[in-house]
């Protein structure tokens, strides 16, 4: 976890992958982030923020979608401002999915798949899916509140077996 004197604000989640080849069924990766409660930071997500959602004070949501990647650099930003989360949230977890339509899918099979999460102009967390390459998704970031309040981050780059329903259920069980 990043140090006090690095607290964390606003960060962004930016995701990137190229487009189907020809003639194949578009590939979706989503981002999808699973907020905690301090009171319980290892249970059930409080809720989740992906595509079709956003946090209920509006503090994460999704800046940037795309259900086929571009081939033109990051097409899916998520943005988390941690210094505005209430503070009966601890935790929060952020992963990215592959959506399986018809076909199982893995990071192997996503051409140029890349994640890199961001404070201002410093980058903190930069990956290819290379380690997770046979998983279906994959968390990538954990941000956790000190007892000061000031939000830090760790690298959780984990592969999952899941769809991306099962998936939020799992993402923040870190014996898995």
């Amino acid at each position: 976890m990043s140090g006090a004197s690095e607290a964390l604000d606003k960060v962004e989640v930016r995701l990137k992958w190229d487009p189907s080849p020809l003639g194949e069924a578009p590939r979706h990766l989503d981002i999808i982030a699973g907020t905690y409660s301090v009171d319980d930071p290892y249970g059930r997500p409080v809720y989740l923020v992906h595509y079709d959602s956003r946090s209920p004070d509006g503090t994460i949501n999704m800046a940037r979608h795309s259900q086929t990647g571009m081939g033109f650099g990051f097409v899916e930003v998520m943005v988390l401002e941690l210094d505005r989360l209430a503070s009966a949230y601890g935790r929060v977890v952020v992963g990215v999915a592959i959506h399986q339509n018809g076909r199982t899918r893995t990071f192997r099979d996503i051409s140029n798949a890349g994640v890199v999460v961001v404070h201002g102009y410093r980058q903190l967390i930069v990956d290819d899916f290379a380690r997770v390459a046979d998983a279906t998704a994959a968390t990538v970031a954990e941000f956790t509140r000190d007892s000061t309040g000031a939000w830090g981050i760790r690298e959780t780059i984990r592969g999952f077996d899941s769809d991306p329903v099962l998936f939020t259920a799992e993402m923040g069980d870190p014996q898995r």
